[in-house]
């Protein structure tokens, strides 16, 4: 299959949509920035907390300056709404920094898609909390969550 085409292609319907959510919360706990950078356009947008980004190269920077800073990272996605070219997800993520202070990083995220699948807009909203390592729900090991993990609105988040 040609790299320049991401499937689920568009127009999305929720079913499709929930697989995309999946497929990039499964990239994001790979935690590989140039694989990641792959599901978006060469010329792609993004607003990351208050970082504007654009193209493969500076979604690669912005990533893994990320993951120098936020250990132990583990993330879920969920749907909130979707339409053709657009989808908008939830998600709450847990990291510790480099003092072994713990947070959960609650966010959304406004997606939009370019006819071959690939993300052409990212506009991200994200709030860290600081909570205590007692606090964590997300227990599995680094890498894809389990599909019998719970997930956001089953772990009341």
């Amino acid at each position: 299959m040609n790299n320049e085409i991401k499937a689920p292609l568009p127009p999305y319907d929720l079913t499709s949509a929930v697989i995309k959510a999946r497929m990039a919360e499964d990239a994001w706990n790979g935690q590989n920035p140039a694989k990641i950078a792959m599901a978006y356009s060469k010329n792609s947008k993004w607003r990351n907390r208050d970082q504007f980004v654009e193209g493969r190269d500076e979604i690669i920077q912005l990533l893994s300056a990320k993951w120098q800073k936020e250990h132990k990272y583990r993330l879920i996605k969920e749907v909130w709404a979707v339409d053709e070219h657009r989808i908008a997800v939830r998600f709450a993520y847990e990291y510790c920094n480099d003092q072994g202070q713990w947070y959960r990083a609650y966010g959304n995220e406004n997606w939009q898609f370019d006819e071959n699948g690939l993300m052409e807009q990212r506009h991200a909203s994200i709030n860290d909390l600081k909570i205590d390592e007692s606090e964590r729900k997300f227990h599995w090991p680094i890498g894809r969550r389990p599909d019998e993990h719970p997930g956001l609105t089953q772990l009341g988040l």
